[in-house]
């Protein structure tokens, strides 16, 4: 009679720590912590005001090669000398547009690469933290999910509050 009373607690007991050991998995999108930091937010605006100059040149020169495009095209009404002209001063365009480009492309790069550089060590700091305050013992992107039964407890707003308290 004993061990009736007994394998109920057990599947009592069963019942009630599967629902927490499925607590257990939450997801973490990294990348999205640190970019709404307020640190990730000022880097972002220095590197926009570092690099304003070179991007409004690149915007100004992108829509002049449309126009010289577009001349080019409709070109019926050009001699062959102003169409060569034309031609050569596109090209000359177009070569610093992607230089501009490359150029801004690797200091986003270099900003970004030197933000996360220095952001790591406080970026383990605040997702340890947020894995021992709520026991997770399996912490995976959102990306990564294919599948869950349920929505996963989703830990990136709180490891960027942490975030923001470190800076």
């Amino acid at each position: 009679m004993r061990t009736l009373p007994a394998a109920l607690c057990l599947g009592l007991l069963i019942a009630v720590t599967l629902p927490a050991q499925a607590a257990e998995v939450a997801v973490l999108d990294w990348r999205a912590a640190l970019m709404e930091t307020d640190a990730a937010q000022r880097s972002m605006n220095e590197l926009r005001n570092r690099l304003a100059d070179q991007q409004q040149e690149a915007e100004a020169l992108g829509a002049e090669l449309q126009q010289m495009q577009q001349r080019l095209q409709q070109g019926e009404s050009m001699t062959e000398t102003e169409r060569r002209t034309t031609l050569q001063a596109f090209q000359r365009k177009g070569q610093r547009f992607e230089q501009l480009r490359r150029e801004i492309g690797q200091a986003r790069q270099q900003s970004e690469k030197a933000f996360l550089q220095q952001a790591e060590p406080r970026l383990d700091q605040a997702v340890q933290q947020v894995i021992d305050r709520h026991g997770v013992e399996v912490l995976v992107d959102p990306n990564g999910v294919l599948h869950a039964e349920r929505d996963l407890q989703d830990l990136t707003g709180e490891v960027t509050e942490i975030l923001n308290t470190l800076y």
